[in-house]
């Protein structure tokens, strides 16, 4: 495990790699097993989306570069896990653990209990036809937020940085998949929803009114939303895509988009 921690960190354009391979799996079973037949241009809705991964990722870039330029990344001796003698596997499997509990549920659920920053987090939910390339769209705002209270996380706990690197190979995954707009079996899709962040469970959170929207928060692991008493399954059928308090005709116009946190035509109960 050590040997492929340190090969993450240092090959870089392998985590591109697997991030494009990510998407274009989740996008393959669109194709093959489709939940809803949306009327759109696809290639459109895709490239869209994928300008906030771009702006995104300049942002996250920049952050994991300043990161890890203050972790010296070949040296282990802060926080909390730098205090203990754990068994790599263990530390690994804890620290993932809690990276997907405070990085993703938790902020999570911030985003949509806080004004300012349900604002900044309207960008993702106004996505009126919502596929694996939803996972991509965050204003570069949200990002921002989520990756500076993640890295104090790191900071304060001692996660490793190679470990870090890793969440961040393995989450993309996890986004693109409960986006996609795929139909499992639904036995097999309750199943999973015991252990992992399903398809048919994360489609109830990207509904467009509550109290489905504040619900199932979750990335990897569904055990934080029972824990939290914000789990919910139900029939998908019953999904409409977007936000009751934004305008869906402009899902797919950028300066709308970019400009939805100071939109104070946007009201909102948050």
């Amino acid at each position: 495990m050590e040997d492929l921690l340190a090969w993450l960190v240092a090959h870089d354009e392998m985590r591109v790699v697997l991030l494009v391979a990510s998407l274009a799996f989740a996008i393959t079973l669109e194709s093959l097993i489709p939940l809803f037949r949306f009327d759109y241009q696809k290639l459109r809705h895709v490239g869209f989306n994928l300008v906030f991964l771009l702006t995104s990722g300049m942002v996250s870039g920049l952050l994991a570069f300043v990161a890890f330029a203050l972790l010296q990344v070949d040296r282990f001796e802060y926080g909390l896990f730098g205090l203990l003698s754990l068994p790599l596997w263990v530390e690994v499997v804890r620290s993932l653990m809690l990276l997907d509990f405070f990085a993703h549920y938790f902020i999570h659920v911030c985003l949509h209990k806080y004004k300012w920053l349900w604002k900044l987090h309207l960008v993702h939910h106004s996505d009126t036809t919502v596929d694996a390339s939803t996972g991509t769209r965050h204003h570069p705002g949200d990002i921002a937020i989520r990756e500076l209270l993640t890295l104090t996380l790191v900071f304060a706990s001692g996660i490793r940085p190679e470990v870090y690197v890793l969440y961040r190979v393995i989450t993309p995954f996890f986004a693109y998949f409960t986006h996609a707009n795929i139909s499992l079996p639904p036995k097999v899709d309750r199943a999973l929803a015991w252990v992992i962040v399903t398809p048919h469970m994360h489609k109830f959170h990207h509904h467009f009114e509550r109290p489905w929207t504040d619900t199932n928060f979750g990335n990897i692991l569904s055990i934080w939303d029972r824990l939290g008493g914000t789990f919910v399954y139900d029939d998908p059928a019953k999904i409409q895509y977007g936000v009751d308090t934004v305008d869906g005709d402009q899902d797919l116009s950028l300066r709308y988009q970019y400009t939805l946190p100071w939109n104070r035509g946007i009201k909102t109960d948050y």
